[in-house]
């Protein structure tokens, strides 16, 4: 009988050791069917998955043998939490080892936005050779805005400071005294004035009811038009339509999407005017997408799976340790 069950593609090392200890069954693409999932989830005593996976009330109440749902990632926007904790399942999660991996992407997008450096490749792949066309600006010196001042937030404002950017914050759960800032030279502001003295700006911010579309037409009209917007967080805080109608009417200089609302987008009007600007970067969602971050993601979401299924805590998680045995499981 299956005791793990792993409905995204999660490999590695760690994954190997897992299976060698417990019985282990990795459907990369299960996700894509909720149905056929929820109706493998008999017996099984743990669930590992990145941000496909939709753990839903439903698929929490067929499985009465779950112990643990390992989320190979940081974010919970796809994870029930306030069900999994009433059905007493562990919520474990990997909060802080994508960090470098997602902050070094940031900075690869302000720097290619910068210089606009994908539009130069294609062009110059095409037997161009325009370089006063493709004149581009200085990042030192300019004011970075970081929206969401968590870990990835501060990492990515630590690299930015580094190559001579001056940096602002907002972040709602964050006061003036903020250690956090402070180490990373951020200095906190209320979000309208970072939208609107920044040169560019990042978002780090979960997607919640309180986050959902935070990105709109009034906000990205506070912007400079000489600004460039970055989302390597999660689509959902950002008003698809009101960004391409901002960056069409020139209100924005540009922007760099590594998540979308729908993942993959669809193949409709708004991706293909997105696709069809030079002055916008899409990426598939890569932002932890690296050697060193998926290896640290995945040795510390199959560690916390194997303490728990051992009957140890787990390390890092988002309700509690252990599992909460309840006369309803």
């Amino acid at each position: 009988m299956t005791e793990i069950l792993v409905s995204e593609n999660v490999a590695g090392a760690a994954m190997d050791r897992l299976r060698a200890e417990f019985a282990t069954r990795i459907e990369p693409e299960l996700w894509r069917d909720p149905a056929q999932l929820i109706g493998q989830l008999a017996g099984v005593r743990a669930l590992i998955v990145r941000n496909q996976t939709r753990v839903t009330r439903e698929l929490l109440a067929a499985a009465p043998s779950l112990e643990v749902v390992g989320r190979a990632g940081v974010g919970l926007d796809n994870v029930d939490l306030a069900a999994a904790s009433e059905f007493g399942v562990v919520v474990a999660l990997t909060p802080e080892q994508n960090s470098i991996s997602v902050a070094e992407l940031v900075i690869g997008l302000i720097l290619s936005l910068a210089r606009r450096i994908p539009a130069a490749d294609r062009d110059t792949r095409q037997g161009g050779w325009k370089r006063q066309v493709f004149t581009g600006i200085e990042i030192h010196g300019r004011r970075l805005g970081v929206v969401g001042l968590g870990r990835i937030g501060a990492a990515t404002a630590a690299r930015a400071r580094a190559l001579g950017m001056e940096i602002v914050a907002y972040d709602p759960l964050l006061d003036g005294d903020s250690l956090r800032a402070m180490e990373c030279g951020a200095r906190l502001l209320p979000l309208e004035e970072v939208l609107a003295t920044s040169d560019f700006v990042t978002c780090h911010l979960p997607e919640t009811p309180l986050t959902a579309g935070l990105f709109n037409a009034a906000r990205f009209a506070l912007m400079r038009p000489t600004a460039y917007f970055i989302n390597t967080a999660r689509g959902g805080v950002v008003d698809e339509p009101a960004l391409l109608a901002a960056l069409q009417s020139g209100a924005l200089a540009g922007a760099a999407l590594d998540v979308r609302a729908t993942e993959p987008p669809p193949s409709d009007a708004l991706t293909a005017a997105l696709s069809g600007m030079d002055n916008v970067i899409l990426l598939p969602h890569i932002g932890a997408f690296t050697v060193e971050g998926q290896r640290r993601v995945v040795n510390s979401i199959c560690r916390d799976v194997s303490a728990v299924l051992r009957g140890e805590p787990a390390q890092f998680y988002a309700n509690f340790p252990r599992p909460i045995k309840t006369g309803g499981r």
